[in-house]
Formats: structure tokens, sequence, C-alpha cells
């Protein structure tokens, strides 16, 4: 098998035969999106390792409260989804996912942007939603690739100036928090798309100030103008 969808609603843990499938490449212990469901598994035991073909892990929605430092041997892992959980911290071997692109972190109790984010250099997808994350570090610069980065319904009083190195973002979410001003040099993420249809930069539920939403709102070049204003 290369593929496998373990479901239940009482699935607590992976069954021990699953360690043996060493070709195995997609491994899905999620319930449905729609059902609404949680299963109950609270953490992913270290023989997780033994799978040193994965490409992509589904764990969403479950009780997970800890991933083992073994996860970074996973050399090949390209998708990994942990949103709905019970997470407060990420092991620093995560740093080693190098082929990783997306990851879904969205709905756990994360208080900071954990620092091995910033070492998953192939990282094109981050969602970190509804964490209560209240600080960014400026080692995000690091995540060149990145591309889709959501950070809404976090506790975020401002953004650092290496954000706007993220030169391949397209869409960031950064609606409900606590931002009042935007750093000065947030105009340069041109490739943002203000676009009528589909709007890839939210400030929704922010007490803006500098520049106001009204600014906010038309786009990079018109933030880059307000702030330049300033400097003339």
């Amino acid at each position: 098998k290369k593929k496998l969808k373990i479901s239940g609603r009482d699935l607590a843990s992976v069954p021990a035969q699953v360690f043996g499938l060493d070709q195995l490449q997609v491994l899905e212990m999620s319930p449905e999106r729609e059902s609404c469901l949680r299963y109950r598994m609270e953490l992913l035991p270290p023989e997780i390792s033994h799978l040193r073909n994965l490409t992509c892990l589904y764990v969403d929605s479950n009780n997970l409260k800890k991933i083992p430092a073994e996860i970074g041997t996973l050399s090949h892992l390209e998708r990994l989804t942990l949103s709905n959980n019970s997470l407060s911290s990420l092991p620093p071997e995560m740093g080693a996912l190098q082929r990783l692109h997306s990851l879904h972190l969205a709905n756990n109790s994360l208080t900071e942007l954990p620092a091995p984010l910033c070492q998953l250099r192939s990282l094109t997808f981050l969602d970190v939603s509804d964490n209560k994350i209240g600080t960014i570090p400026s080692s995000i610069r690091h995540l060149e690739k990145l591309e889709t980065l959501l950070l809404l319904f976090n506790s975020l009083g401002s953004l650092p100036e290496d954000i706007c190195l993220l030169r391949n973002l397209h869409t960031l979410w950064l609606g409900n928090n606590h931002l009042r001003s935007l750093p000065v040099s947030f105009g340069e993420l041109v490739n943002l798309d203000w676009g009528y249809n589909y709007c890839s930069c939210n400030f929704e539920g922010n007490p803006l100030e500098s520049p106001p939403p009204e600014v906010c709102s038309r786009g990079p070049e018109e933030i880059r103008d307000y702030f330049l204003s300033f400097h003339r």
C-alpha cells in the first residue's frame, strides 16, 4: 500500500501494524472536515520514524499534545496537517523537514511562532490561525519561499519588519489580531493581490491606525505612498 486512511470515532492510537508499511507514502488519520468529529489520539509514537517514505501525514482533529522528535527523520515529508489539536509546542527537530512545503497548525494552543518553522526553507503554505500567537520572530525572513501565511485570530500586537522580506507572499491573512500599525516596508509585498474578486491580504478586526483601514484596502502601492509621505 502507498496510501492508507484510518478512521473511527474512537481512534486513540496508531495500530502497530502500520509501522511495518515501509513503502507507505500517504497516511491519513483525520475525520472528514464536514463531520465536525474529533478522534482521541493524544500522541504520535516515536515509531512514526519507520515510515521513511511518507510524503503526506494528515492528523487533524485529534487530541495531540505532543509531536515526537522522530518526526524530523521523515525526510520526504511534503505536507503535514496538525490543525485542531492541543499542541503547545513543536520539537526543534521539525526544522530538518526540508522538503515540507505545507504545514497546517490552526486551532492549537501555540503562543508564539515556533523557531523550527523558520528553518523550513521549502515551506510555501503556513497556517497558524487561532492559536493566540503573540509574537513573530524576525527569523521568519528565512521562509523565503513562503507564498501563503494565515495568522487570523491570534494576539499579534505588531509585525516584525522582516516579514516584508517575504517577497513571494501571495496570501497574508492577519484578521482579528491587535495590530495598530504595519511595518514601514509593508508596501514592498507587491505580490499580494488586492483584486475585486479575491483579496489576498486581510486586516479585518484590527484597530489599525497607521496606515488607516481605508489606505490598507487600496493595496501595497497606496501603503507604500502613505509611509513615503512621512519621509518627504
